[in-house]
């Protein structure tokens, strides 16, 4: 499988490698799938969905990011597969995604609202803030978009005095649901 590459940087910091594995899982897209994302930010995401869907939609709010994610998908090869859009969503999302990714909580009600009214197979949402975790689970379950709640946590070892410690990131609260009632993790 091919590395992204993220040579430009948006100053918000790309989803880290670990939590774009478990994703990509989450997602199991297809060459027949229609992934869209909100809120590219470096086109982390993006990328990988790129590798593994048919069609992939980006939108991202701020003009700079959607730079960055363009300068990242060329230098990944990857620019002619993926129409990145300048907008707020819900605006600018397909109306015939497949699966939905919400990398951001800015107006993440709106865009479930999106999800179900457009039946998106696969939503997933990650959060890092614990408050903000706790209200778009709440947000999923109004919705019946809820499958799970995945809490993960990665640390990476370094020297320390001869030996290994860990350097933890923060934590990330991953929310997984469908808008077709496909529950069963093998439905996906």
């Amino acid at each position: 499988m091919a590395q992204t590459r993220l040579p430009h940087d948006a100053k918000a910091g790309p989803t880290k490698s670990e939590v774009r594995a478990v994703l990509r899982d989450k997602l199991a897209l297809g060459p027949d799938d229609h992934f869209a994302e909100v809120g590219s930010c470096t086109g982390a995401v993006t990328a990988d969905a790129a590798r593994d869907a048919g069609r992939v939609t980006a939108v991202e709010r701020k003009r700079e990011r959607v730079e960055t994610t363009r300068q990242n998908l060329a230098a990944n090869d990857l620019a002619d597969a993926v129409d990145v859009r300048h907008a707020e969503a819900p605006e600018g999302l397909p109306d015939d995604a497949d699966a939905l990714f919400l990398g951001g909580s800015r107006n993440y009600e709106a865009v479930l609202d999106y999800a179900v009214e457009t039946g998106v197979e696969t939503v997933v949402m990650n959060v890092s803030r614990l408050e903000v975790a706790g209200a778009a689970t709440e947000a999923f379950r109004d919705r019946d978009l809820l499958d799970e709640v995945v809490q993960f946590q990665v640390s990476h070892g370094y020297e320390l005095a001869g030996a290994t410690s860990f350097d933890s990131q923060n934590p990330v609260y991953m929310l997984v649901g469908s808008a077709t009632g496909n529950d069963a993790e093998g439905d996906r």
